[in-house]
């Protein structure tokens, strides 16, 4: 055993660009799911002086719109309090930057979901040769 050892840790306040951008992305998982319980969503936000930026993958049977998202994103903001001159949820700029999940990510995603290993390139390409 280790004696001795550096931990570190980080702990933001409430309303830090942190907290809400996890806010925000949890928002955005909540919004897919409640259309399919069964939708991949990967959604990182970014938050600065006016605004808010998504990206990110995501795999869902059901359709959500770019309008829907940002209606997610600004209804969290809102609810969080934001309404100053540096950041307010119905002025802030918004971009979203999600896409449909790539066939690689999606493969390895399905085979760790049924117990499978594969979620490594090597074994998606089946054993070494040789």
């Amino acid at each position: 055993m280790r004696k001795n050892y550096l931990f570190t840790s980080e702990s933001v306040s409430e309303g830090h660009p942190d907290k809400v951008a996890d806010q925000i992305s949890d928002a955005v998982v909540d919004l897919f799911l409640s259309k399919d319980p069964v939708a991949r969503v990967a959604c990182e936000t970014m938050v600065t002086t006016n605004r808010i930026i998504l990206a990110g993958e995501v795999r869902s049977a059901e359709p959500v719109s770019n309008d829907e998202i940002e209606a997610a994103a600004r209804a969290t903001v809102r609810r969080i309090g934001y309404e100053q001159h540096g950041f307010h949820w119905n002025r802030a700029e918004f971009s979203c930057h999600l896409h449909e999940q790539s066939a690689h990510i999606a493969q390895g995603v399905d085979c760790a979901a049924l117990g499978q290993p594969g979620c490594d390139d090597d074994q998606r390409q089946g054993p070494h040769q040789g």
